[in-house]
């Protein structure tokens, strides 16, 4: 029996993390050694919302990421 593969970047899993992370874009971007700029793209392309706090320093590269996104579908 061979064990279950968690994609880390599956919305739920990023999520999860997020959450495990405390909300925390820096430290999720650590963790999961990614650049900040990456993960706000993963977050935002899989719609996983942001803390007020992160809203507040990348809010405007998210909402961009998501617009250029949604412009695309």
């Amino acid at each position: 029996m061979q064990p279950d593969i968690v994609d880390p970047t599956d919305r739920r899993v990023l999520e999860r993390n997020y959450d495990y992370a405390q909300k925390n874009l820096w430290i999720l971007s650590m963790w999961y050694e990614y650049d900040v700029q990456r993960m706000i793209e993963l977050l935002a392309i899989n719609d996983v919302q942001l803390s007020a706090n992160d809203e507040k320093r990348f809010g405007e590269y998210y909402e961009s990421v998501r617009a250029e996104r949604s412009d695309r579908v």
